[in-house]
């Protein structure tokens, strides 16, 4: 059996394009309120933007254009940043369950039909009840127990998690 798994890496260029233009539609105060820090940090970067141009347009002794940029450029930086980041973890789980999907329609399973014989099958064509035979470094083709012999079994693809033999 070929293996049809791929790790999805974070740097992928797909993720990243995607993630940069959803950092920028993220920057609709609707979506931001559902964060409220970031909101708030969004609400001063506007309003530092504005005392930044009022400063430009009408100058008055006390303004210090260079402060007044670094922190308008910081708190952007910041929300920006931030949408980004958020962007690329929704991102690199979607293709993560994408893969998933992909992996559960391509599985195939040898399952042991009513005269005991076995035959391959797409995993989608199980039905409750079936039985499979699953032989080391296969893909368990569905949800179900295991009847006879003994399995170890890496969850990582499902739970994310790849755990030690001490845990």
């Amino acid at each position: 059996m070929a293996d049809s798994t791929k790790t999805i890496s974070i740097w992928d260029g797909n993720i990243i394009r995607r993630a940069l233009v959803d950092a920028f539609t993220k920057l609709d105060p609707r979506k931001m309120m559902k964060n409220p820090v970031m909101f708030v940090v969004e609400v001063g970067a506007v309003l530092t933007t504005l005392q930044f141009i009022r400063g430009i347009v009408a100058p008055t002794p006390a303004t210090n254009f260079s402060f007044e940029l670094q922190i308008t450029l910081w708190l952007w930086f910041t929300v920006l940043f931030a949408n980004f980041a958020e962007a690329m973890a929704e991102g690199r789980g979607k293709a993560q369950a994408d893969t998933l999907r992909k992996s559960k329609t391509e599985t195939t399973a040898n399952r042991i039909s009513a005269s005991g014989k076995v035959e391959s099958v797409s995993a989608t064509a199980l039905r409750k009840g079936d039985v499979v035979v699953v032989v080391a470094g296969e893909f368990i083709p569905g949800d179900g127990e295991i009847v006879e012999g003994v399995a170890s079994v890496d969850e990582s693809a499902i739970t994310g998690r790849i755990r030690s033999r001490d845990s």
